[in-house]
Formats: structure tokens, C-alpha cells, sequence
């Protein structure tokens, strides 16, 4: 009998790739959502406010990567985070929302892919700049599902 080995860590891009297939097949099941937030660690959450932060979250670091390639020092944020639930954050998820949010995360994460892809293993490791690898940084994305958890599954 032989010993298993466990799985290595997905490759970077596909780590972005499978958080937002995971956040847009919760998604698919908003529609169905009756205008009740989500309470999770202190914090209200909403279909719309999901999708917006998973969006956030994507761009705040893509510009981070992009700003460090460069050489460049990355621009703060200035997020409202999940600690402020807008008007918009309230409003019906309806089947328009869920395209439009399909379009959206799914066009981040093939920028995402195909820069991670485009780098070398070195440059994923020891990225410029201070902060995470850019493999760390791919990997710390996939966190973004908990946005999406706290609304879950509404089918």
C-alpha cells in the first residue's frame, strides 16, 4: 500500500478561474432571492453585493500586479469594502444581473489568466515589489468565494 500524496495547489490562473465558477454557479441561483440579506461575521450581504465585492477584489489586485510589473508603486484603495451595503447593493437580482455579472467576472478572470499564465514560474514566486507573490496573490483571490457563500445556494 502506498501513501497518498495530497493535491498540489491548483496553478494560479486556474485558482482564479475556479472561484469565479464557483461564486457564478451560486449566482444562477439568485433570481430566486427575496430581498432578505445574508448576516455573516457582523456583516449584511446581498446578491448584488457579492458580485460587487468578488469584482472589487479582482480589479484591487490585478491593479496591484500590474502596478508592480511596471515597477511602479501600486495605487491604495479606497474601497468601502463589505462594511457599507449600498442602495444598489438592495436592489432585485434579476436575470439581466446575473448576465451581466457572468460578463463581468468571467472576462476578469481571463485577464487574470492569461497574465498569470504569461508570467514565468520565477516571476510568480519572487514577484517585484513588496507584498505576496503573484502566486500568493491568485491563491489569496480564491477567498473571494466567501462573498458568495454568504448568500449560498438559493435554489
Amino acid at each position: 500500500m502506498t501513501e497518498s500524496t495530497p493535491n498540489p495547489a491548483p496553478a494560479p490562473s486556474a485558482a482564479v478561474t475556479g472561484m469565479v465558477d464557483h461564486v457564478l454557479a451560486l449566482a444562477a441561483t439568485w433570481t430566486r432571492w427575496d430581498g432578505e440579506p445574508a448576516h455573516a461575521d457582523e456583516r449584511v450581504y446581498t446578491p448584488h453585493k457579492a458580485v460587487r465585492r468578488v469584482a472589487d477584489h479582482m480589479v484591487d489586485h490585478l491593479a496591484e500586479m500590474e502596478a508592480r510589473l511596471a515597477g511602479e508603486q501600486p495605487q491604495p484603495d479606497h474601497w468601502h469594502a463589505s462594511l457599507v451595503t449600498t442602495d444598489a447593493d438592495l436592489a432585485p437580482f434579476t436575470e439581466q444581473d446575473l448576465d451581466e455579472a457572468r460578463s463581468r467576472l468571467t472576462r476578469l478572470a481571463r485577464i487574470w489568466a492569461n497574465r498569470l499564465d504569461a508570467l514565468t514560474e520565477e516571476q510568480l514566486d519572487h514577484s517585484p515589489g513588496a507584498g505576496w507573490s503573484f502566486r500568493e496573490l491568485a491563491h489569496h483571490l480564491q477567498e473571494s468565494v466567501y462573498y458568495a457563500d454568504a448568500v449560498g445556494d438559493l435554489s
